[in-house]
């Protein structure tokens, strides 16, 4: 049975809040389990935490403050989001990182909780989950400062360059790949450089409600993307790369269960 892990999904988001059950149900149909619930700000990433706690082994959380949300990063911040991390079931730091398309934060308060966050992940040995849109050498700048010393730095919905891939992969990064790939309009180069990464770099994610894949078939009736929808974003991903779909997911599987630190062993019969 070929297993798979979503690395990113906004849960908490009111598209999906009220259907929990029914989405980590589907999803394990689709043997897409666990779930990682993603925390955009010290709120929600309280809300990840408490949620996954209701769901063991089928959810895990991050707690981090999403560039969006920069603007709140105060002297508390770091020490509320410590307590929050130190939960058994946060397996990551993030969403943190840079986004300078939208810039609903102002841009010196993005790097600075950037930063913080990542001192932080260095001082607790956490992986961290990143975002970059737009700011790619902000970005890699900040990461570089503290890379010798964080255990794990992870790329999600990479939507990059060659030149920003292959600076990522200098840093020794995880990528996260989205259905961005799945859309013939703007994911035509990300689907050049999908067979770029390194398989033991490589992780699939949804970023559900986010990002639908446009070519799937049938098209769902809901805009919705969701996380039993993670096997057909592997099935591109293996298209591009030209490699067998069950070896790519399962790289993607143990490289995130390596990353998160997730006790959950390949079945007999998979190695």
């Amino acid at each position: 049975m070929t297993q798979y892990i979503d690395i990113a999904v906004n849960l908490l988001s009111e598209r999906l809040r009220h259907d929990i059950d029914s989405i980590i149900n589907d999803a394990a149909k689709h043997h897409v389990s666990p779930l990682i619930v993603i925390g955009s700000d010290l709120d929600e990433s309280a809300e990840a935490c408490a949620v996954s706690q209701q769901y063991p082994q089928q959810l895990f959380s991050t707690a981090g403050v999403h560039p969006h949300q920069a603007s709140s990063w105060d002297s508390q911040s770091s020490n509320k989001l410590k307590q929050l991390a130190l939960q058994p079931n946060v397996v990551a730091i993030g969403e943190c990182g840079l986004d300078y398309n939208r810039d609903f934060s102002p841009r010196p308060a993005q790097r600075q909780a950037f930063a913080a966050q990542l001192a932080l992940a260095c001082e607790l040995n956490m992986p961290v989950l990143m975002h970059c849109r737009d700011a790619h050498q902000d970005f890699i700048a900040i990461v570089n400062e503290h890379r010798s010393a964080l255990p794990k730095g992870l790329l999600h919905c990479f939507t990059g360059t060659k030149d920003e891939l292959e600076a990522c992969l200098i840093s020794d990064l995880y990528i996260g790949i989205t259905g961005w790939i799945c859309d013939e309009r703007r994911g035509q180069e990300l689907a050049q450089l999908v067979p770029l990464i390194p398989n033991n770099r490589i992780m699939a994610e949804t970023d559900s409600p986010y990002l639908l894949p446009r070519s799937m078939r049938p098209k769902p009736k809901s805009s919705k993307n969701l996380p039993q929808y993670l096997p057909y974003i592997v099935q591109v991903m293996a298209q591009l790369r030209q490699q067998p779909e069950t070896e790519l997911a399962k790289y993607c599987f143990q490289n995130s269960c390596n990353f998160f630190g997730l006790p959950i062993p390949l079945k007999r019969g998979e190695d």
